[in-house]
């Protein structure tokens, strides 16, 4: 038993998050372009807009998760997107100012604040720095935000090769 091969990354009671988990899946994203409602193609006249909002047919985005966004190079008040938002969230799944890409950065991003944190109190946490989908930036600044305040330390990588992020003295 002299030579016996120990697995010290297992022993070492590390705890691993792969960002790649909390991915979103395939997405049913719909875009509301306000590019449609402007008056030659530059400007957003609220009465007409309103109008055009009052007779759109929100049920095409039941259960759907809407990307409101402007695809022409034209200044748009505030509260068009509020206005879109307010219409379309009782049918959508989730409503958000941005493109497609944007809407499954913000759903990432929301799926990495369900996760239970008290479950890594005191812990020693690596988050898996390598994967097969490419992982935003904002994700890791999201699960160093969250973890910090609660663990006892927070690595980056693989455990037989980390870089050091946090550790509470």
């Amino acid at each position: 038993m002299e030579n016996e091969i120990v697995n010290r990354v297992a022993n070492s009671g590390l705890l691993t998050i792969d960002l790649e988990e909390y991915l979103p899946g395939k997405q049913d994203i719909a875009i509301f372009d306000l590019k449609d409602y402007l008056f030659k193609g530059l400007v957003l006249k609220e009465k007409d807009f309103r109008e055009g909002l009052k007779n759109f047919d929100w049920e095409i985005f039941k259960d759907k998760y809407v990307a409101i966004t402007c695809s022409a190079d034209a200044i748009i008040p505030m509260w068009a997107y509020m206005l879109v938002a307010a219409y379309a969230q009782p049918f959508a799944k989730d409503v958000f100012s941005g493109t497609p890409e944007d809407m499954k950065k913000h759903l990432f991003l929301k799926n990495i604040d369900k996760i239970k944190i008290e479950e890594f109190t005191g812990q020693r946490v690596i988050i898996k720095g390598c994967g097969d989908n490419p992982i935003d930036s904002a994700a890791y600044a999201e699960i160093t935000k969250l973890l910090r305040p609660v663990v006892k330390s927070i690595m980056y990588g693989e455990a037989c090769s980390n870089v050091p992020i946090y550790k509470n003295k």
